[in-house]
């Protein structure tokens, strides 16, 4: 990697405590790679060669079973997939593919163990990644038990309008499809959910979700800190 992207890479949480000899050993067989939206970058079933960390874009991870197929998380910078399986050197739970175009670094499996074992900074952001990764499975597996679909389009809404800087006007980065399989749901029951919404004065257009009532959309949504972000 050229210097300018070592230091791009240093910054990150995962390795700003790493020692010198780790991290250069780290980085000397790593890759930092641009990829088109729609690549799949790892396959369920397969052995990692690879930790992957989105450093740009973003990256679905999907699961498919007898012809179906079901969105299971959307990554954003800066995170890691699909770590467990590096660390216990056993095959992928999930795929991956770019949702858009993004930049990913990849380091070796082997490297990453490797280090593991001897750099105790970089073993603890390694169980502080695994931790928040765990406890946003949790968060998830509470989003989908305890609240109706509408309930979870609607906390998603107040979630991404956040996200994107509170302007009470979003513009969706994902289709519809992709949303709605995420949300656990059929594009069928989004567009029925989102007519649902209407009431608590939500409004769309295309790919914009405009919110004229936030305070009925938080009354009717129940947002929770112990479900959601």
């Amino acid at each position: 990697m050229r210097q300018t992207e070592t230091d791009l890479v240093r910054a990150l949480p995962l390795f700003e405590n790493v020692s010198e000899k780790h991290f250069d050993e780290l980085m000397s067989t790593a890759l930092l790679q641009r990829f088109p939206q729609g690549v799949t970058l790892i396959q369920e079933g397969d052995l990692p060669d690879f930790l992957h960390i989105v450093v740009e874009g973003s990256v679905e991870l999907f699961a498919s079973h007898d012809s179906h197929e079901t969105v299971l998380d959307i990554l954003q910078p800066v995170t890691t997939f699909i770590l467990a399986a590096v660390i216990r050197d056993e095959v992928y739970l999930k795929s991956a593919r770019t949702l858009t175009a993004a930049q990913i670094l990849m380091i070796p499996a082997q490297a990453v163990r490797d280090v593991f074992d001897r750099d105790a900074a970089f073993a603890r952001a390694l169980v502080n990644e695994l931790a928040a990764r765990y406890r946003g499975v949790v968060r998830a597996l509470k989003n989908e038990k305890l609240r109706t679909s509408t309930e979870r389009l609607a906390n998603w809404i107040l979630q991404e309008d956040t996200r994107q800087g509170d302007k009470r006007k979003i513009s969706l980065t994902i289709d519809k499809r992709t949303l709605a399989s995420h949300l656990g749901m059929t594009p069928e029951n989004l567009s029925r959910n989102l007519a649902q919404l209407a009431k608590q004065g939500i409004v769309t257009s295309g790919p914009v979700i405009v919110i004229e009532n936030i305070v009925e959309l938080r009354k009717f949504a129940k947002p929770n800190g112990l479900i959601d972000q």
